[in-house]
């Protein structure tokens, strides 16, 4: 599905395996070989949502830098706490990073 920023869209496209695709032309499957191309579906969606979390801490991590440096306008409770989130949430960010690269 295309994702809408302003006037442009830029299509949100992943690479897959040929193994991957699923031929329309092909005779019924076996149940186990639906339940193996269900599972790396849902895999490859796992993969997906890690990687958009990953995306939404960095920008977590930048507001909260942006909080944190904001000066008297804001609360001082909420600039300590900003403060501190934007030191972990990069970190927290990387590991997700670094499990995800792990897989296969």
């Amino acid at each position: 599905m295309p994702k809408s920023t302003g006037s442009l869209s830029k299509p949100d496209l992943h690479l897959v395996a040929a193994s991957e695709v699923y031929d329309l032309m092909r005779g019924p499957q076996t149940t186990a070989d639906r339940v193996k191309r269900l599972q790396a579906e849902a895999r490859a969606l796992a993969i997906e949502q890690v990687e958009e979390l990953e995306r939404q801490l960095n920008e977590a991590a930048a507001l909260a830098r942006e909080i944190s440096a904001g000066g008297d306008a804001y609360p001082v409770g909420a600039r300590e706490l900003a403060s501190r989130l934007a030191e972990d949430l990069p970190a927290k960010a990387e590991t997700i990073k670094a499990i995800v690269s792990r897989l296969p």
